[in-house]
């Protein structure tokens, strides 16, 4: 059998993607329409370059020109109702007004920014109706590009700074005037144009853009070849190479669905092939997919805009604190598909099935540019410079080998494919914006982590899981990147008041953010995986949290103990900690699959799940109690199962 048998066609992708995924929904535009969206993209990767290269322009215009050119290519390449989306193949007159709308936007700030400038604070006629039109075209934009989850939060937030005199006592503020609010989100950097369309206007367009330069080197196809050759043979083999190949997938894709469908079409109907329940092949890909966005070197979008909330810290830094998580997430779903595939009995792939090993170390030269991104990372040089370099030497190492070579064409479809998927992006800050402007100007942040302190009884413990509750209801169906804005506006500050440091408080939301995509009742990466696997979304999405438990747990751990992220630690004690937190996800693996050397007794399961639990507990006498009670455990598996003694095995 050759390993490429059964892959999902291009066409089945793109309408899986389509479905599930907001930001793929767009026209399909030919003719003259067609040729003016192609320029416009370019054009918009272009400025990107060009402004990386020889210099950012000042803030409120180069977060300006990005709008005025995400929000007019957003009208012509979004239809208004989500029953067209791919099917139309002309722009809606009323788009291209508003798509002419959207330019006059982008392009009033590099027009007037003297007068703007001069008359800082005093907004006339003309600023008022021009910032109301900017207002309601972001909205309008976000519904159709993202969604209508963080669309009707960043009204509710609206409503919230123009009525708060009428709002409970406990949130309530003096109100703000429509001019006012005006003035604040279109002529300010701390709306609109704040801090998130900043960060999606230099750092995130440019990881974008060099995302799309690896996918043209056909490097996504041999993640899963290599992926293969490294775990293929193994008990599980495909369900492994489903998560190791996600995880390198997250490197070059920021969206949890588009991860799902593009190593989710090749690794799903080879789990199904070799005896994998539908669900569960689903779900393996959902959990890894969705990890991806945690996964150093280039994590999901809202990891960049951490570099500016937190402020006075790199992005290599975030990097490097990510690492020891994002691996021991990974650690937690191959552990438990590895003891799902031995209760199943179920085998690797055969000789045959594998792809040839020499070809594919052949091509180890394709991961160079992202072992490039980390070492310019590490020495210190700027997030836009490693990009800019890191896009050079895509293009010079595609080039070793003709099948992998770029070329003239392959670079322009890469600079168009980099703005398209930035459309998402750039719409999400911009609302996340007026969600921020709001807060900041109603002082709603310290009203709602004070009010969340208080809930919780001002422990630790109980304001953490109030707080991951929140991410994952606000992460229905939201991006990661708005999910992030609004948790780290409101709820992280919170977890600081409470003596934790910044950096893993606003991991904590993250994570559980991006979890929020595997995570019912609306587990939109769940969902598309259960699109190509044909199980039931639910099940899929239930079993996608089962996998990822992990995820649960581990930001738990590093606020706990800082000393995970690398911070203020010694190597003997992080190691440590490490090994613990390790040999805890093999006891809770086992506990929750209900198999380890054979079948588990209900009491046994409840046994490991507790050792692994209090493994992870960053504490010494927990960590001795749950040593304990796993060698004894694993004692008790391997005798009852060399005696011969297989009543376990039978029930």
């Amino acid at each position: 059998m050759n390993h490429y048998e059964d892959t999902l066609s291009n066409e089945k992708q793109q309408e899986l993607l389509e479905k599930y995924d907001p930001e793929a929904g767009t026209r399909k535009l030919i003719g003259v329409s067609g040729w003016i969206v192609f320029i416009g993209l370019l054009s918009f990767s272009l400025f990107h370059l060009y402004t990386g290269i020889f210099g950012m322009l000042t803030a409120q215009l180069q977060r300006s020109v990005h709008l005025g050119f995400a929000l007019a290519l957003i009208f012509l390449l979004f239809p208004a109702r989500k029953k067209n989306r791919g099917k139309e193949h002309k722009v809606a007159w009323y788009d291209g007004i508003l798509a002419l709308l959207a330019v006059i936007i982008g392009a009033y700030w590099p027009l007037f920014i003297d007068d703007l400038v001069l008359r800082a604070g005093n907004v006339t006629t003309l600023d008022f109706y021009v910032g109301l039109a900017a207002i309601l075209l972001v909205l309008e934009a976000t519904r159709r590009a993202v969604g209508l989850p963080i669309t009707i939060i960043a009204i509710i937030f609206m409503i919230y700074a123009l009525y708060g005199p009428y709002m409970p006592g406990f949130i309530a503020h003096r109100g703000l005037q429509l001019d006012r609010l005006v003035q604040t989100m279109f002529f300010t950097t701390e709306g609109i144009l704040g801090t998130p369309l900043g960060v999606s206007s230099t750092f995130i367009f440019l990881f974008l853009l060099f995302g799309a330069f690896l996918v043209k080197t056909g490097v996504g196809q041999y993640f899963n070849d290599l992926a293969i050759a490294i775990a293929g043979r193994n008990t599980g083999g495909p369900a492994k190479v489903a998560i190791f190949s996600s995880a390198l997938q997250g490197t070059i894709s920021g969206s949890s669905v588009a991860n799902v469908v593009t190593s989710g079409s090749f690794t799903i109907p080879m789990m199904k092939k070799l005896g994998y329940k539908k669900e569960f092949a689903g779900a393996v890909e959902a959990s890894a997919s969705t990890g991806g966005q945690l996964m150093p070197p280039i994590m999901g979008a809202a990891a960049f805009l951490m570099v500016e909330f937190i402020g006075g810290i790199s992005y290599w830094e975030i990097a490097k604190a990510a690492a020891i998580p994002a691996v021991l997430y990974f650690i937690g779903i191959w552990i438990m598909t590895h003891f799902e595939a031995k209760r199943m009995g179920l085998r690797g792939l055969t000789k045959e099935e594998m792809p040839n090993r020499k070809e594919v170390l052949k091509k180890l030269y394709l991961l160079l540019p992202i072992i490039s991104v980390i070492f310019l990372l590490m020495s210190g040089m700027s997030v836009i410079r490693a990009a800019l370099w890191s896009i050079v030497i895509t293009v010079a190492v595609s080039a070793i080998r003709k099948e992998t070579r770029i070329g003239f064409k392959g670079m322009v479809e890469a600079l168009v494919d980099g703005a398209r998927s930035a459309l998402g992006v750039a719409a999400a800050t911009a609302a996340a914006g007026i969600i921020v402007g709001v807060v900041t100007k109603t002082g709603l942040g310290l009203k709602m982590a004070n009010g969340l302190i208080d809930l919780a009884g001002g422990a630790l413990l109980p304001t953490l899981f109030l707080t991951m509750i929140a991410a994952l209801i606000l992460g229905m169906g939201s991006p990661t990147t708005a999910n992030y804005v609004i948790t780290s506006t409101i709820a992280a500050p919170a977890i600081i008041l409470l003596g934790v440091p910044d950096l893993p408080a606003h991991l904590f939301v993250f994570y559980f953010g991006i979890i929020a995509d595997i995570t019912p009742p609306v587990a939109l990466a769940a969902f598309a995986a259960s699109a190509i696997s044909g199980g039931e979304p639910f099940k899929t999405g239930v079993n996608s949290s089962r996998l990822a438990i992990s995820a649960f747990i581990i930001p738990y751990m590093f606020v706990l103990s800082p000393e995970l992220l690398m911070i203020n630690t010694t190597w003997t004690y992080l190691l440590w900690v490490v090994f613990t937190a390790v040999i805890g996800m093999i006891s809770i693996g086992a506990g929750v699959i209900g198999f380890w050397q054979r079948k588990m007794y209900w009491m046994e399961r409840i046994t490991a799940i507790a050792a692994g639990l209090c493994l992870i507990y960053p504490e010494n006498l927990s960590d001795i109690i749950g040593l304990l009670l796993f060698f004894i455990l694993f004692a008790l598996q391997i005798f009852y199962k060399r005696d011969g003694i297989t009543k376990v095995q039978k029930d």
